[in-house]
């Protein structure tokens, strides 16, 4: 072995593959589905890896996996199915901000403190569409900053803000739907 791809290896270990979980966890929500999510996890190291001389040393290797997932992740959609597209209208935010203004009134503290919401809530974000659900994983999930989720989304701050209103809102809608469901609001 060139000692030169040595070297470029020992750098692929140390910056890249540290993140795999992460990279999985993304690919996880982005797909809804273990085997696919492995899949693009795969094909995201493989890419990573043919095209580890374009990454910068030192830069956000954990941002630079994520963008490489999404995109991987987005191919593998137009080779499956049609895009959808999901406009804004006036109706779904005055039901959104209904919605809202509902859930703001109910004060239950101990109603919240005896329930597990995590299994609601990974339900209602795995039937978010993809457009909100990447950008919600992202930022409130994943933790990255609004500028990073724009970078790795290859959109602007603004379509990420934007993006997160509703699709908070989405969520929202959900949970309070199964907590009437449930018997726990009116």
């Amino acid at each position: 072995m060139h000692p030169e791809k040595a070297a470029r290896d020992r750098e692929f270990d140390r910056e890249a593959l540290p993140w795999l979980d992460d990279v999985y966890r993304f690919a996880l929500s982005l797909t809804r589905d273990s085997v696919d999510a492995e899949d693009v996890v795969q094909d995201t190291f493989l890419r990573a890896y043919k095209s580890w001389h374009t990454y910068v040393p030192g830069s956000d290797c954990r941002r630079w996996l994520f963008t490489i997932c999404r995109n991987v992740f987005l191919r593998s959609l137009e080779r499956r199915s049609p895009t959808v597209d999901f406009g804004d209208s006036e109706g779904d935010a005055l039901a959104n901000g209904a919605t809202f203004r509902e859930a703001s009134h109910d004060t239950s503290d101990d109603l919240y403190a005896r329930l597990d919401l995590g299994p609601a809530i990974e339900r209602a974000l795995a039937k978010l569409p993809e457009p909100f659900q990447s950008t919600l994983m992202l930022v409130d999930v994943e933790d990255q900053p609004y500028e990073a989720a724009a970078t790795i989304l290859g959109i602007p701050v603004g379509t990420v803000r934007s993006r997160l209103f509703r699709g908070r809102r989405l969520m929202q809608e959900m949970l309070m739907t199964q907590a009437r469901d449930m018997g726990y609001a009116s």
